[in-house]
């Protein structure tokens, strides 16, 4: 299966934590900022490091930005990179593309320009929003820590019909099922020989990696 490859231009506070933890999770990451020691410190961690400023035309298409799965552009603070960037990054067709915004004014304009989506964060958020991109399964995450997480996924197809007991997840896995939902309605006390539906979603807490691994089946 191919790993899944991103571009972050800007290692501000954001952009650097959504490299790392891409990194971390075996992806091909090209990260890209006009300061060099910026690039320094994240050089021997991704797969690709470039000094590069993306206000100068044709830039991103120089760098391969066009071969990568998504496009996170972290450049919020300077307007006029931000929207360069952005729009180079849609212009190479690169499927997704993310854009951080400082306020409602710029993400409109980026959202204008064709940005798939605009985000807010706060600078601790970079975490959360790199593991909801490797976590593409889940209906919903919520960060408890830099490791642990609690998650809502839809049900495996294999687990259709089998008990908690029976399916042992918690043994498999390292997760806990916490509670199930089915459409609105949510049930937190589970009983451990009861089927699975297969309608309903599951809300499971644990390790990051334990619960990419568990909402696969």
């Amino acid at each position: 299966m191919k790993r899944k490859s991103f571009a972050v231009i800007g290692l501000g506070q954001f952009g650097m934590a959504v490299a790392l933890t891409l990194a971390e999770s075996d992806c091909d990451v090209l990260a890209i900022d006009d300061k060099e020691e910026n690039i320094q410190e994240i050089a021997d961690k991704v797969a690709y490091a470039v000094k590069a400023d993306v206000r100068e035309p044709g830039i991103l298409k120089s760098l391969g930005v066009q071969n990568v799965d998504v496009a996170i552009i972290a450049v919020s603070e300077n307007i006029e990179a931000s929207v360069n960037a952005t729009m180079q990054a849609k212009d190479l067709g690169v499927s997704q593309v993310i854009a951080k915004a400082t306020t409602r004014l710029h993400g409109r304009i980026l959202s204008k320009i064709g940005a798939d989506e605009v985000i807010y964060p706060e600078n601790s958020m970079g975490l959360r929003v790199a593991r909801n991109l490797l976590s593409s399964g889940f209906l919903d995450i919520f960060e408890l820590s830099s490791e642990v997480s609690m998650a809502e996924f839809r049900i495996p197809a294999g687990w259709v019909g089998k008990t908690l007991g029976q399916l042992k997840i918690r043994e498999k896995y390292k997760v806990n099922i916490i509670g199930l939902k089915i459409h609105e309605e949510v049930r937190v006390y589970l009983d451990p020989q009861e089927p699975l539906p297969a309608d309903c979603t599951l809300i499971a807490m644990g390790n990051n990696r334990n619960l990419n691994k568990a909402s696969g089946g």
